[in-house]
């Protein structure tokens, strides 16, 4: 049977009420057993807040436990130890079913490679997440219009992505994440595939859907990119090593 939130102290991380928080992560641990007794932590105790409408990245080296850190917050695996608590809901502790729902519902991906589906038109893709959670299909045209609007693809929507440049693609996938209204858009290397002026491009995208109210968090190996959060979380060791405003904030409205 799937575990249901009944208790508003359920909803309460220990040191206090969210008040804001639309992330909260408490003392999360994660551990990847390797065999013959061998154990490798990927994470190292990480508390972590992170506020509505906050544009947070997180940073660090390969190995370091960011690509952990994004599949635990992306509710795509579940921590050894620790809670996680996602727009008010405990979701460190659900399953894999109800973690999907979350995702589904909660969670806008936006993945270095696109992700697109190779012989579907741009609308077609966009629809997907409301595909799976069963939308009306008129609803489904018009919202998938709607978003494809919004990133400025309107005259590409019956285009497939072999007919779409890599910048026009990348837009596909965040018009797909944000065609469910999700509560944070979760940005894995977007500009990983890019050359620079269109990753530029796609990142002024992303500023757009912050000042639009939207909750990002951009995971990232590169400085430049990092700089256009507001805030930026290092990682090194599994453990946060620095969380601090990116200097672009000083100048953010």
């Amino acid at each position: 049977m799937a575990a249901e939130i009944s208790t508003e102290a359920e909803l309460r991380p220990s040191s206090g009420a969210f008040q804001g928080d639309m992330i909260v992560v408490e003392d999360l641990w994660k551990t990847y057993d390797m065999g013959s007794e061998q154990q490798v932590q990927a994470l190292q105790g990480i508390s972590l807040r992170m506020r509505r409408n906050e544009y947070v990245a997180i940073m660090g080296p390969s190995g370091s436990g960011k690509s952990t850190l994004m599949n635990l917050i992306g509710c795509l695996d579940t921590p050894s130890s620790g809670k996680y608590w996602l727009n008010g809901h405990l979701v460190s502790e659900l399953n894999d079913d109800e973690l999907a729902r979350i995702r589904n519902k909660e969670i806008g991906f936006v993945f270095q490679t696109f992700n697109l589906l190779a012989r579907a038109t741009a609308l077609h893709n966009v629809e997907l997440p409301l595909i799976y959670n069963g939308t009306p299909s008129d609803e489904r045209d018009q919202r998938a219009k709607a978003a494809l609007a919004a990133v400025g693809l309107e005259s590409r929507m019956q285009h497939k992505p072999n007919e779409l440049s890599g910048g026009q693609r990348q837009r596909v996938a965040v018009a797909r994440a944000l065609v469910n209204n999700p509560s944070i858009i979760l940005a894995d290397e977007p500009t990983g595939n890019l050359d620079s002026k269109t990753g530029e491009e796609i990142m002024a995208l992303f500023d757009d859907l912050h000042k639009k109210g939207n909750t990002i968090v951009l995971v990232t190996h590169e400085p430049d990119i990092a700089e256009y959060a507001h805030r930026v979380v290092h990682i090194r060791d599994g453990k946060i090593f620095s969380d601090e405003p990116s200097p672009r904030s000083n100048g953010a409205s």
